[in-house]
């Protein structure tokens, strides 16, 4: 191992090469629209275009090609790689949107799932469970203390060369114009992609939550895209230069780029107008970071009757077991002011139309939330990037966060004699809502590679593994 000063770097590369992949697949991937909608039971028909972001074939591997590779552990870097590659399509085929920014007529974008390339299938809802199930706590632990004092990591070629040959051979082969990356485990794979390959294009980090863990390339990266300010306040102890960080926000869908009629939208979902909305997101495409979340509606339904000037809206996804429980459940309690919706098309929609969202505090949920002017509670004990999440939206007065049932049947019962919450975390929330950052992630994308390379030797070397020496970290987890 080579010492130098400031870091501790391995710079013996591993002699052999990597393998080719064969055959094509997953490597010019594409979501099929299912797995889309699916994401949190969230999605809908109209959020997506037509055509599908990623649809290339290998064989398009001569056009100019941004890829935006995410890790399919859970539906949050699903959704907001796919967000991004809509953004890139768009600005592709509106140039009045570019903002002076190049773009090629004829670009291609593939959306991947860095999985897909591993040399062991990797399950990422089976991943995901590590960290929503029994080993929450330890998941926690890993996660509030790796890499973020001094000692950090900055990037190398291990995991590219161990795990992920096959995803190098194919940035061999298309020579990408940049690559985004909404997972620690995409962006530490491209980063090895660019050093095996030689190559100089852009590398673009998306963190998807309030916070930047301490496993992101961070001076291999050309650019991180971050939510706000706090964030970027962690990166600049890392040494990660002022150029290379633009606050964004965190990439939604289209449909949450619209403003929508409150009152409209009430009618199309059949909902009161006089009443308010509180709407519980209790369907997602994993079901097991939702049991306790569902044990707490369960046990807060008996006490709706409290709240004569509250309707809630309960959202089962594509749960009908779930949605037919709590049907029954309604009825046997008499509860005249609920209503029960499964797989939901025009989600941005409902969210708009309601007056307050109980959901759980996911990177992509929140954000969601923010967007669509909808202020939160949220609910449930948070772990890893979700307790930052809380702690982030909370500290701004742009949420509140319970952890029982009796805590949400407080809150709602606080907002019900204080109506000017609302009001006054939708005010809060204002100061992290960015509805267009999946287009300001596309233009900087954009934007960087049209430029020159990078003459930054540190970028470029090669490391195995790279670690250093940071400055006195901004944040204390």
């Amino acid at each position: 191992m080579k010492t130098m000063e400031h870091t501790g770097e391995m710079d013996n590369e591993l002699a052999q090469q990597p393998t080719t992949s064969e055959g094509a697949s997953g490597v010019a991937r594409k979501d099929a629209p299912e797995q889309v909608l699916a994401d949190t039971n969230e999605g809908s028909p109209d959020d997506a275009p037509e055509q599908q972001p990623g649809a290339s074939a290998p064989g398009n591997a001569t056009r100019p090609t941004v890829i935006v590779m995410h890790a399919s552990v859970g539906s949050g870097h699903r959704s907001a790689a796919n967000a991004v590659a809509q953004a890139l399509e768009l600005l592709r085929d509106d140039p009045s949107l570019r903002d002076g920014v190049p773009c090629p007529e004829d670009l291609n974008v593939e959306v991947l799932d860095v999985l897909d390339f591993g040399r062991m299938r990797m399950n990422g809802d089976k991943m995901a469970s590590m960290f929503t199930g029994p080993t929450r706590p330890i998941y926690d632990l890993t996660w509030r203390y790796t890499l973020t004092g001094r000692l950090l990591w900055a990037g190398g070629t291990a995991w590219s060369r161990i795990m992920f040959p096959r995803f190098t051979e194919h940035v061999r082969k298309t020579k990408p114009l940049a690559i985004v990356c909404t997972h620690i485990t995409a962006a530490n794979v491209a980063v090895g992609a660019r050093m095996i390959t030689g190559q100089s294009f852009p590398i673009v980090c998306v963190p998807t939550d309030y916070e930047t863990e301490g496993m992101w390339p961070h001076l291999h990266s050309d650019l991180f895209c971050v939510a706000n300010e706090s964030m970027a306040e962690t990166l600049r102890p890392r040494k990660v230069p002022e150029e290379r960080i633009a606050i964004t926000g965190i990439p939604a869908r289209p449909a949450f780029r619209k403003t929508y009629d409150k009152a409209a939208g009430r009618e199309r979902f059949g909902l009161p107008q006089d009443k308010r909305i509180v709407l519980a997101l209790a369907g997602a495409y994993l079901p097991t970071p939702y049991v306790r979340f569902r044990e707490a509606l369960d046990k807060m339904l008996p006490y709706l009757h409290r709240f004569k000037n509250t309707h809630l809206v309960i959202v089962a996804g594509a749960d009908a077991e779930y949605a037919a429980h709590l049907r029954r459940e309604c009825e046997e309690l008499g509860i005249p002011n609920a209503t029960v919706l499964e797989y939901v098309e025009g989600m941005a929609e409902l969210m708009a139309a309601s007056d307050l969202v109980i959901c759980k505090p996911g990177g992509l949920t929140v954000t969601e939330c923010l967007c669509a002017k909808a202020p939160m509670i949220l609910l449930g004990r948070a772990y890893g990037q979700e307790n930052i999440n809380v702690r982030m939206l909370t500290s701004l007065g742009a949420a509140l966060h319970v952890t029982t049932a009796r805590e949400l049947v407080g809150a709602m019962g606080h907002v019900d004699a204080n109506p000017a919450i609302v009001e006054a975390m939708l005010t809060q929330g204002s100061f992290l809502r960015r509805p267009n950052a999946a287009i300001d992630i596309a233009r900087n994308a954009l934007r960087l590679a049209a430029a020159e390379p990078s003459t930054d030797a540190r970028m470029r070397k090669k490391h195995f593994l790279h670690f250093y020496w940071g400055h006195t970290p901004a944040h204390i987890r």
